[in-house]
């Protein structure tokens, strides 16, 4: 019977781990991807981003990504001094701790007509939503990017806009299988 006991403890430890390791990828913009035509506000009101999610940049040759590193260079559209630069088209930066990212597109007069996106990023196992005008965060991602945090991918992009469902199926997916085989097992 203790190593009954000790097997649901594994197999729940193991499902919360799972659950609160799997990352999102965040398609910027939505389906229309970093373009003029996106509110950035309204599309980043509904959206958690979470530490070890990832930004995804879609974007035509028209634009680029810059990272700004205060919230003053991002209301103002400072883009003398980018924390990063980025301009492939494709461009994913992952998100490696709580704080507030800023983003706006490179290209002149671009930021001043709102193309330009603020980020919140909370801890992983958090549950809140914030809101892309608080400023609750505990500190800004600054300084200069490494390949762990941003860099350019060639990948499909397949992902959901907001991450969240792709995030909760899989998990909850993954935590009743390795519940029902840990207990059939145990059993």
């Amino acid at each position: 019977m203790t190593l009954q006991a000790a097997l649901v403890i594994l197999v729940f430890s193991g499902l919360f781990a799972v659950k609160t390791t799997l990352a999102a990828q965040h398609v910027i913009g939505g389906s229309e991807g970093w373009e003029q035509s996106v509110d950035f506000d309204s599309w980043s009101s509904d959206k958690s981003f979470k530490v070890g999610d990832q930004l995804v940049f879609k974007y035509s040759g028209l634009h680029s990504v810059v990272e700004l590193g205060s919230e003053t260079a991002y209301k103002s559209c400072d883009l003398g001094t980018p924390v990063n630069s980025l301009s492939s088209g494709n461009d994913v930066v992952k998100l490696s701790k709580t704080g507030t990212r800023y983003f706006a597109c490179g290209t002149p007069g671009h930021c001043q007509s709102g193309m330009k996106v603020k980020v919140n990023v909370v801890s992983a196992d958090s549950t809140a939503v914030p809101s892309p005008g608080s400023d609750s965060s505990s500190g800004s991602d600054s300084g200069s990017s490494t390949g762990s945090d941003s860099g350019s991918s060639t990948g499909s992009g397949s992902g959901s806009s907001s991450g969240q469902g792709l995030r909760a199926s899989v998990g909850y997916i993954l935590a009743v299988g390795s519940l029902v085989i840990g207990l059939v097992w145990a059993f």
